[in-house]
């Protein structure tokens, strides 16, 4: 009996290699492994609705880009970094404030709770609205960066690529957005009583 190795999955730098030399379905591999990841970064970053578009763009930009991957950051936080430009480029072209960020998340709210956690489901989805309310009232680059740290739990590293900051700007920005997060939630729930 002749027993088959399986197949060992190619990671992402062997899979760019290949999308460079021309294999488009190496670059769909690339597309299907990072969908999820993309989807959900433009969607915290306010893409909404139109985070179906960004994404696609996104990735039409990184396969046009491709020879401008250095590979000194992993090819996830490069394309995380395109998505965010790519938003961007959406609010822009919306002329929409600020404070749009995470409107799709914020509209749709849990569905479906099971009676036995009513209760629970409902001090979650009041918790969640609390804090999507005070994301919305920090500065955009403060939400940006507790968005890729603590939402999208991207590393210090990845964060410095998606957003083109220094790696100090990251630390001292993340510091103090989590100070001012935490002054906004306080005085919610001093508010609430």
């Amino acid at each position: 009996m002749r027993v088959i190795p399986p197949e060992v999955p190619l990671d992402d730098e062997a899979l760019v290699t290949r999308a460079r030399d021309g294999d488009l379905g190496a670059y769909d591999l690339l597309v299907a492994r990072h969908t999820a990841s993309a989807y959900r970064t433009a969607v915290l970053l306010g893409a909404g609705s139109d985070a179906e578009d960004v994404i696609q763009e996104a990735f039409v930009k990184g396969y046009r880009n491709l020879s401008r991957y250095r590979g000194e950051s992993s090819f996830r936080s490069w394309l995380l970094a395109i998505v965010a430009n790519e938003t961007r480029n959406l609010h822009r072209s919306r002329s929409r404030r600020d404070g749009l960020v995470l409107r799709a998340a914020a509209a749709n709210p849990e569905s479906e709770i099971a009676e036995d956690g009513a209760v629970g489901g409902v001090l979650a989805a009041e918790r969640r609205a609390t804090l999507v309310r005070a994301l919305r009232l920090l500065p955009a680059k403060d939400r940006e960066v507790i968005v890729c740290r603590f939402l999208l739990d991207l590393s210090e590293d990845e964060t410095v690529t998606m957003l083109g900051w220094p790696r100090g700007t990251v630390k001292s920005r993340t510091s103090r957005a989590l100070v001012k997060l935490r002054g906004l939630l306080e005085r919610e729930e001093v508010r609430r009583g």
